[in-house]
């Protein structure tokens, strides 16, 4: 009997704390496709591979209403390795300790102030790049494939907070973020993986533009700041969606500007994807003695396509091909990669057929 009481109340008291949180949500996405890639010089890959035209992901949100227009809540999102169940992009390189909620972990406070929030999240500068991108940054056709100074804070930064304005200003919106730097091991700097940076922008009926800059310590790329300007836009005429970016990334005496123009045409529950992306490095050698020239250049570009048959709004079925040529000084890759390794061969090609399924 005094056992069944403690358990009664033992489960009072979850409840109770349940009870306080107004909702929580539990969703998530799982895409999975066979995958072929050839890179000149190198074998033929085909393997069952994940984050076709969606990332992979588990999430859960919750939201409390505080009264007087204040709430709290949370968002907590775990990237999803289908293949072979493991963390995914959260996996550790190497093997080890990964992460677990590596696409976002966020507290926030929200009112009529806007919204403020705490952890790991999506920067600034990468909003643009994937926004304006009708690949979404995902699969073969992902426009960052032609990118040759990319930072580890390209796409989130841990340790940050941030800012968002209300959402009640006329279709005005935008974001601050800053976040510090953490030593993680002996090869870093003390500011490694530190960003400051914020993004401005205008939304009204089909039309939708932004602009966006931070500044990324990373000392593994080259040992300095690189300093990210982008603007990026998109028009609905309805019968196709366009849209497209340009990127200037500085680092040193390196800079990289890549651009990409794409568009989404819907026709019953079909979709056809087509994308071009660009990016092209310049390295100012007038520094170094004897200078071999004044700049050395690299280009890198990607032609993607996608066929997509929509089964649902839940469920999707398709298929994308991509095509990539590497200049001289590179050798990047539709499978994505390394942008640094050794020069292999001027062409990329790929292709996938996959399923995406929303919960």
């Amino acid at each position: 009997m005094k056992k069944s009481l403690l358990a009664l109340a033992v489960l009072g008291v979850f409840a109770g704390a349940a009870s306080a949180q107004s909702s929580v949500t539990l969703y998530g996405t799982v895409d999975l496709s066979g995958k072929y890639v050839k890179n000149d010089g190198a074998s033929k890959k085909l393997t069952l591979a994940r984050d076709g035209i969606n990332s992979s992901q588990l999430g859960f949100s919750g939201i409390e209403d505080l009264g007087g227009g204040l709430k709290a809540g949370f968002d907590l999102l775990a990237s999803i390795g289908a293949d072979s169940g493991d963390l995914g992009a959260g996996q550790a390189i190497g093997g080890g300790a990964g992460k677990f909620f590596t696409r976002r972990s966020v507290i926030k406070l929200i009112g009529n102030f806007g919204e403020i929030r705490a952890g790991r999240d999506y920067t600034p500068t990468f909003w643009n790049n994937t926004i304006y991108d009708a690949f979404g940054t995902n699969g073969l056709g992902d426009s960052s494939h032609v990118g040759q100074v990319l930072s580890s804070t390209f796409v989130r930064a841990d340790n940050s907070v941030e800012y968002y304005l209300p959402s009640n200003l006329g279709g005005f919106y935008g974001q601050v973020m800053a976040a510090t730097g953490e030593k993680n091991s002996a090869t870093e700097t003390s500011n490694s993986g530190r960003y400051i940076g914020a993004r401005v922008g205008f939304a009204a009926g089909p039309f939708d533009v932004a602009g966006a800059y931070g500044t990324q310590r990373n000392g593994n790329l080259f040992g300095d700041s690189v300093k990210t300007y982008n603007i990026g836009g998109s028009y609905d005429f309805g019968f196709m969606k366009l849209m497209g970016y340009v990127d200037r990334d500085t680092v040193g005496n390196v800079k990289e500007t890549r651009g990409s123009i794409s568009t989404v045409i819907p026709f019953g529950q079909s979709e056809v994807h087509l994308g071009y992306s660009r990016g092209k490095k310049t390295v100012d050698n007038t520094a170094v003695s004897p200078a071999p020239s004044n700049a050395t250049t690299n280009t890198v570009w990607q032609a993607a396509a996608t066929y997509q048959y929509n089964l649902s709004k839940r469920t999707a079925m398709y298929g994308t091909v991509s095509t990539l040529k590497n200049g001289d000084l590179s050798a990047n890759s539709v499978g994505g990669g390394n942008p640094f390794g050794a020069v292999t061969g001027p062409t990329s090609k790929g292709f996938e057929l996959g399923l995406r399924h929303f919960f």
